[in-house]
């Protein structure tokens, strides 16, 4: 389901330059292992690789990188994607200023360029749901457009909350939010598309005021809505695809998951195959 933040009427989707920044600094602590997360293998592949995949076959190039743990380890590992560039984030300051990292490579960038911005850590994600995002993020012209998911458990992700109409407010992270707010099931599974002007224009607006005392990308939405611009929100994350992975053992539960829909196929899935 589509939830828009305007009432002006959509306008035809239009081809424009598309790009993607994907998340990949994180080192993984719970992993029991000194290799960047994003490197742990599933169904026989280095995790980042299924994110990859799916960026590609949107159309996504260029795909920038933000490596930061043994950055070597994950730039060699993506070396021969063409896509692939890098930038690195030194200090772990959260995903907003992750993605501020990017700000020098985006500026060579045309202005009405669209960019994903996802994370490395999430290899069951679909081609599918890109396109999705994707075409509904251009036919109504929005500036930014995120991809929810409803789960029997939240615990562990942020919250979608909206106003008495449905009509979405802002995302809260779990450490922020009140009592309430943690029994929302619509959470965050981190996929986002934005106009690359807006993405950066606004990450100058967002401070690190909250829980954590880091910058959230999340809070990008909410400031784009009070600035008056258009923020579309759709369901369209299937449940199965929103597991983490911060432990081996989650790490096997997802690797089980590949493995099945390679099986399904009778190969081993690219992106656009697990569907």
């Amino acid at each position: 389901m589509s939830q828009q933040s305007q009432s002006t009427p959509p306008k035809s989707p239009r081809a424009r330059p598309l790009a993607a920044i994907i998340l990949a600094a994180g080192k993984g602590t719970r992993m029991k292992s000194d290799l960047p997360k994003v490197l742990h293998e599933v169904a026989a592949r280095p995790m980042v690789h299924w994110v990859v995949d799916a960026c590609e076959a949107v159309g996504c190039d260029p795909v920038v990188t933000v490596v930061g743990h043994r950055a070597e380890l994950v730039r060699e590992s993506l070396a021969g994607r063409p896509a692939c560039t890098f930038v690195e984030q030194r200090e772990q300051l959260g995903t907003g200023h992750a993605v501020e990292q990017a700000r020098e490579a985006a500026d060579r960038w045309s202005p009405d360029t669209d960019v994903f911005v996802l994370c490395g850590d999430g290899p069951l994600i679909r081609t599918e749901t890109l396109r999705t995002m994707l075409e509904t993020h251009r036919a109504v012209d929005a500036a930014a457009t995120l991809a929810t998911a409803v789960l029997k458990d939240p615990a562990g992700y942020g919250r979608i909350v909206r106003d008495g109409s449905g009509r979405f407010q802002r995302i809260v992270e779990e450490k922020d939010a009140r009592e309430a707010e943690r029994d929302i099931r619509e959470v965050n599974p981190s996929y986002y598309i934005f106009r690359v002007k807006d993405l950066f224009d606004t990450l100058r607006k967002i401070d690190n005021r909250n829980a954590k005392g880091e910058y959230y990308i999340t809070d990008v939405f909410a400031r784009l809505l009070e600035s008056g611009e258009r923020v579309e929100v759709i369901d369209a994350v299937p449940a199965e695809d929103v597991l983490s992975i911060n432990t081996p053992n989650q790490l096997a539960e997802v690797d089980q998951v590949l493995r099945s829909r390679r099986d399904d196929q009778g190969t081993v899935p690219k992106a656009e195959a697990t569907r």
